[in-house]
């Protein structure tokens, strides 16, 4: 349960910020979506493969 401490004279606007920023750092939205399909062992190696040649190619091109 993701506990939101408030301060007296603190803005609620702020409060519900920091509870949105906590919320997604547990990533539970993000879990929800990937479980709504099934998706192959082989399929997600394969993407995952993917993203690792695109972040080193962004890394490399921040080298040059």
């Amino acid at each position: 349960m993701i506990v939101v401490p408030v301060k007296d004279g603190e803005n609620i606007e702020r409060a519900l910020k920091k509870f949105k920023r906590k919320f997604e750092k547990t990533g539970v939205v993000k879990e929800l979506r990937n479980r709504q399909q099934f998706d192959k062992p082989s399929v997600l190696k394969r993407l995952a493969m993917e993203r690792a040649v695109y972040v080193q190619q962004l890394k490399r091109a921040e080298e040059c």
